[in-house]
């Protein structure tokens, strides 16, 4: 299977939740969020992490799992402002069906870990 390797910035409380489902998906989007958005490389990734994350929340951290490729095939790259500022906007409501084409997920500096979907 083909996949792509895509980047998230999230706060302490997000990375909470993402570990207690054992690395295998991304929480639901809160009220007033109708879009999930990775991001396409890790510059980007750890500059939202220091810019919004850590002031957010005084912590920052990013995240990379691979996705696959031909479940993300279906949107398309939005640039956002510079050369960097790459990333897919997935709707909300379609965040489950993203989680169960994570292949792998990790923390930037810890060990990969293998994914084991829950979907049918």
């Amino acid at each position: 299977m083909e996949t792509v390797t895509l980047y998230r910035p999230v706060g302490p409380e997000e990375l909470k939740l993402i570990e207690a489902s054992g690395w295998r998906a991304f929480p639901p989007r809160l009220l007033g969020q109708p879009i999930f958005y990775p991001v396409t490389n890790e510059a980007y990734a750890i500059q939202i992490a220091r810019d919004w994350n850590v002031k957010a929340s005084g912590a920052g951290f990013v995240t990379k799992f691979e996705v696959n490729a031909a479940y993300l095939g279906r949107y398309r790259i939005e640039k956002v402002g510079g050369p960097i500022h790459t990333e897919y906007w997935i709707p909300a409501e379609d965040l489950p069906e993203f989680n169960c084409n994570i292949v792998t997920h990790r923390k930037s500096d810890a060990s990969l870990r293998a994914i084991r979907s829950q979907c049918a």
